[in-house]
């Protein structure tokens, strides 16, 4: 069918876009870094005026401490001293002193990345004081606990802990590993992490009077004097009060908040310390400080019980800083190879249910100024929000895009004004101009009658993609290794087909269509370099950081060469008799190419071979494909330009365009539909019994029969909206002897995510004609 449809050349220019990403993420000023510093996931600090907090213009209000125990005063207390474990009260601390202001060069200052923060501009260091000598020992405290427990006093485990948190100095008395050594570099914080951890581990177990001695401690510690620049040892401090578990109770939060407060402060040399030393952090410990993060953000949105807190209009700054506290673990986290948690522990689907749009918008006008916005952190919003943002942002567009159509038809006073002009018309306007891409895709098949409600389009694009990835035509080549394409390297004098496949596959994007592609992550990474189009056209886009991780990707096996050449404990020189040269065979013709200037005269020696394995990466994911991957970025931009691309992850970009390669078939059974079926039909049952039953690989192959991709799109089984159909026997006699007796199989029709299920007689015979049907279809040959 795909003759019938008519694809044209895309001639459209690209629209230049001027964009900034700074820190936080703004659009007023572009402004270039390097691929280093900006991977799409903007694993930086952002700074802001947190006294300003989510309202633009709002007042300096906070919440003081004085005001937070006069609340606290009237709430019961408990039980006396040397009591069991109880609900947790805050201790009755008077005369406290408020926290001073946040300073206001930690907004105006330069911003820069952390993890590339020079030397000469980092914050000077400050004497550090005195710190008394404490001998206690994990042992010492386990046994401690030990006899607190079998005996019921607790004047021991008391002391301590009202000891340990009286203030900072104290907290790194108690935990620090050498008293006398000043541990001022990134590479080591100076805790005692195992010390810290059984510390806290014990500390919920204790009774209530213990538990109050620490809170009240804590509250010493954030009440003393801002005098200049803070020490590493109260740096220590923050990395160990963050770590306390009983900020996961309510109760704290008020606390908790004003030390997020005092920490979201810090200058970006003192951050640049905290970043570096959460790396250290275990994965269970910094997964709960991250949890513990998202659920104070969610909590606040959404209090269960908002009497708890002070009015959302007194604490503004609430939000914001613990905000920027978790832009600090994500920056580490991102720092870390591999990382410690996965990225998407970072997402808040709390946010899912805010205005999304009024965020959006925020961020677009506000930019780096004091209004708040998450989209500042994109870490934050999950890929469903993302994917609501970018949904929204293309309607708009197309709205916008029809509407301008529409209104120069009728300055024109063209007789034959109709609503196709209102739509994008594959038949017509493939290569028409390119504000067309921006109206909402239509497509109509040549000498086929249908009103294309989403199964045409969906159509098109899967006999589209599958003819365009042909080896046949040779734009991409298919490395069956990998399971996935990569661009073909050959030289030609049109790169235009590129810019096709990427404007098609921006066209998906752009009317949430999930395609069958098999790109490897790198493609994704590279369309995100840069995020959105440069104004100066000589600036080369697509050009990113590749390591020997991303080859694996493309070609394991020559990757596992290269790493075989790093590990070779031969002299290198001798052995493999190596330049600084690849060779690559184009229509049968072997031609070479230096990595460097003289390279076919540089030999690989043990010395430079790591630097002869980067120049041969960066060669075949970079330079080799330039012109080619640079007419599909800007094919894809063409279409896809917008400030929501900065928002978004390479890997959440290769979700929008082919989904998701997690299955959860117990998803899709519960938001299954049937036609002609009931759900506790024996057929039915039958088909889940064995569905649940198969292997990933039959279940991939079953999802790809019947929608035509075996990957899951963003908003999960549900968005599928597959349906199974009862299929009925023709009442052509021969086609109906012949069906029945020979095939009997199911059929899918993928346009609508349908799946046409015969009544079979038994769970047997069910699975059977399933597996044959499943694993013998190609595209639509039983359709």
């Amino acid at each position: 069918m795909l003759n019938q449809v008519t694809v044209g050349k895309l001639l459209c220019p690209v629209l230049p876009l001027c964009f900034a990403y700074d820190i936080p993420i703004s659009r007023k000023t572009f402004s270039f870094v390097s691929h280093s510093e900006f991977r799409g996931n903007i694993p930086f600090i952002c700074s802001w005026d947190s006294s300003k907090g989510l309202e633009r213009g709002a007042k300096n209000q906070f919440s003081t401490f004085s005001n937070f125990i006069t609340t606290i005063n009237q709430k019961k207390e408990g039980t006396g001293s040397r009591s069991p474990p109880t609900q947790l009260v805050i201790p009755n601390i008077k005369n406290v002193r408020d926290l001073p202001p946040i300073c206001l060069d930690v907004r105006q200052k330069q911003r820069i990345s952390i993890d590339t923060l020079p030397q000469e501009l980092k914050a000077p260091i400050p004497p550090e004081p005195s710190l008394p000598i404490r001998t206690k020992t994990v042992k010492d405290f386990q046994d401690d606990m030990e006899k607190a427990k079998s005996s019921g006093d607790w004047k021991a485990v008391h002391d301590f802990y009202t000891t340990s948190f009286d203030s900072f100095l104290e907290i790194n008395a108690a935990f620090k590993k050498d008293a006398n050594f000043p541990f001022n570099t990134i590479e080591d914080s100076g805790i005692n992490a195992k010390f810290v951890n059984v510390v806290y581990d014990a500390l919920l177990n204790t009774p209530q009077d213990v538990q109050k001695s620490v809170l009240k401690g804590i509250i010493n510690g954030l009440l003393q004097e801002w005098k200049g620049p803070r020490t590493k040892d109260d740096l220590r401090a923050y990395c160990i009060l963050l770590q306390n578990p009983q900020f996961s109770n309510t109760s704290t939060y008020v606390i908790y908040a004003h030390l997020l407060r005092q920490i979201a402060a810090l200058t970006e040399a003192d951050h640049h310390f905290l970043v570096h030393w959460s790396k250290k952090i275990s994965q269970k410990r910094f997964k709960q400080l991250v949890d513990r993060l998202l659920q104070f953000i969610s909590l606040r949105l959404f209090p269960a019980k908002p009497e708890e807190f002070p009015p959302m209009m007194k604490c503004t700054w609430w939000i914001p800083s613990a905000t920027k506290v978790l832009a600090l673990f994500n920056a580490a986290n991102s720092l870390s190879s591999p990382p410690v948690i996965s990225y998407t522990d970072f997402y808040n689907s709390t946010l899912d249910h805010i205005d999304l749009m009024e965020e959006y918008h925020n961020w677009q006008c506000y930019g780096n100024s004091h209004r708040f916005s998450f989209c500042q952190y994109p870490f934050i919003i999950s890929i469903a929000a993302k994917k609501v943002i970018i949904q929204r942002d293309s309607e708009q567009q197309m709205i916008s895009i029809a509407r301008v159509s529409h209104l120069a038809i009728k300055c024109l006073r063209l007789i034959n004004c109709n609503l196709i002009n209102l739509w994008l018309n594959i038949l017509y306007s493939t290569s028409s101009k390119r504000a067309d891409l921006k109206k909402k895709l239509k497509v109509t098949f040549v000498g086929e009658a249908g009103l294309d409600m989403g199964g045409l389009t969906k159509e098109w694009f899967l006999l589209l993609i599958r003819q365009i990835f042909h080896p046949d035509y040779g734009m991409f080549t298919y490395h069956k290794d990998s399971h996935c394409h990569w661009f073909s390297s050959f030289k030609c004098d049109n790169y235009s087909e590129f810019r096709l496949v990427g404007a098609l596959m921006g066209l998906a994007v752009y009317n949430s269509i999930t395609l069958d592609i098999r790109f490897p992550p790198c493609c994704y990474k590279k369309l995100l370099s840069p995020p959105v189009v440069p104004c100066d056209h000589n600036t080369l886009v697509g050009i990113c950081d590749v390591a020997l991780e991303d080859l694996v990707q493309i070609m394991p096996e020559l990757a596992h060469g290269l790493t075989e050449l790093l590990a070779y404990e031969g002299n290198v020189e001798e052995d493999f008799y190596s330049t600084f040269q690849v060779f690559q065979e184009e229509f049968g013709v072997i031609k070479s190419y230096n990595l460097k200037a003289n390279g076919d005269k540089i030999p690989v020696t043990n010395q430079n071979r790591k630097e002869y394995v980067q120049l041969y990466v960066d060669f075949l994911l970079n330079k080799s494909i330039y012109k080619q991957f640079a007419a599909f970025y800007y094919g894809f931009h063409s279409v896809c330009a917008s400030y929501a691309l900065l928002l978004l992850r390479p890997e959440e970009v290769e979700i929008l365009v082919c989904g998701s390669p997690e299955l959860d078939m117990s998803a899709l059974q519960r938001s299954t539909q049937y036609e002609g079926y009931q759900k506790t039909d024996l057929t039915i049952r039958y088909f889940w019994d064995v569905v649940l039953g198969f292997s990933l690989d039959l279940q991939k192959k079953l999802l790809h029969f019947a929608t035509g991709s075996d990957r899951v799109p963003v908003g999960g089984m549900a968005d599928l909206n597959f349906k199974i159909s009862k299929s009925e026997t023709s009442t052509n006699w021969f086609y109906s002897f012949f069906f029945l007796f020979f095939f009997f199989l199911p059929v899918a029709h993928t346009c609508f995510n349908q799946l046409c299920l015969p009544p079979y007689k038994n769970k047997k015979e069910l699975k059977q004609k399933l597996i044959i049907g499943i694993s013998n279809a190609e595209g639509f040959g039983l359709e």
